[in-house]
């Protein structure tokens, strides 16, 4: 029986590197799934996640990736395109994940499947900040595409009814419109670093 694993990964509080994480809270909350499907907020975990990844037969990731390409492009990359071994970095914690996987590789437990669903992201240095516009406007296509993938590992993909509750799948101060409506304005929490030492550092 397959085993998947559902991953989205990145900082919420870092813009458009939390893009997978909202990513997968979206789809957690249009879709329903078999019950060997675990859909996971992965964060910033790194190789704390590797016995989730060592443990699914299939994995589908969604992330922030630098592909060096338009801002809010969506790329995929399955299976032998994810890269394991890579002396660039691609991401801002590919370092990790790819650590998994060259683990994996090492113990001859690499899954059987592995897809990637990533966004060119367009801000990172804004923290405290959240997805772009144009980066945001892409979450319902990556959904689509996840959705996609896991019916073509025959999977059983069912939209949620209208109403129908949903167990979150982090903290609800965590959660986008939470994240968003709550957090201090740029005016009252400078994000792109304290002007004043900025300041000092331009003396220096």
């Amino acid at each position: 029986m397959k085993k998947i694993l559902v991953l989205g990964v990145g900082n919420v509080l870092w813009a458009d590197e939390g893009f997978g994480v909202r990513a997968v809270e979206a789809l957690h909350a249009a879709y329903r799934f078999d019950e060997q499907v675990t859909v996971m907020d992965g964060g910033t975990q790194g190789l704390a996640l590797y016995p989730y990844l060592m443990a699914a037969s299939h994995v589908l990731v969604l992330d922030a990736i630098d592909f060096h390409l338009p801002p809010a492009t969506l790329k995929v990359l399955r299976d032998a395109e994810v890269p394991v071994h890579c002396s660039t970095k691609v991401s801002p914690h590919q370092t990790t994940l790819s650590e998994v996987l060259a683990h994996a590789y090492l113990l001859g437990a690499v899954p059987e499947k592995i897809t990637v669903i990533g966004v060119q992201p367009e801000v990172l240095d804004d923290f405290g900040g959240s997805l772009r516009d144009s980066v945001k406007k892409r979450i319902p296509e990556a959904v689509t595409l996840a959705a996609e993938e896991l019916a073509s590992w025959g999977v059983s993909v069912a939209k949620r009814k209208d109403g129908e509750p949903v167990s979150p799948l982090n903290a609800q101060a965590l959660t986008l419109e939470a994240y968003e409506n709550e957090r201090p304005s740029e005016a009252a929490a400078c994000r792109f670093g304290d002007e004043r030492v900025l300041a000092m550092r331009k003396q220096s």
